[in-house]
């Protein structure tokens, strides 16, 4: 007499309701969105070393990356940001 295991008659249950088409596409996000997960983790990698080098030739790297964050915001909004934040500061410093 063969065991039947309740979590895999479960599992090949929930399988079965996916059909052939679905799971093959399911499989195919999953690749990618793997693919993509590694490509970002060498990015990454190659951020780190980018940072690395530029830290080795004096620059702070702390302030780097603010500079690389303002830069993604619009010139005016940047303008509004920085008046605001001054306001405030003096605000505060009085």
């Amino acid at each position: 007499m063969a065991f039947i295991d309740p979590a895999n008659e479960t599992h090949n249950d929930q399988s079965d309701a996916i059909g052939g088409a679905a799971r093959e596409q399911l499989k195919a996000f999953v690749a990618r969105i793997e693919r993509l997960e590694e490509d970002k983790a060498n990015v990454m990698a190659d951020m780190k070393e980018v940072y690395a080098e530029a830290k080795s030739s004096g620059y702070d790297t702390k302030i780097l990356r603010k500079v690389i964050a303002l830069r993604k915001i619009d010139r005016h909004e940047r303008q509004e940001t920085e008046a605001l934040l001054e306001l405030y500061l003096g605000a505060v410093e009085s």
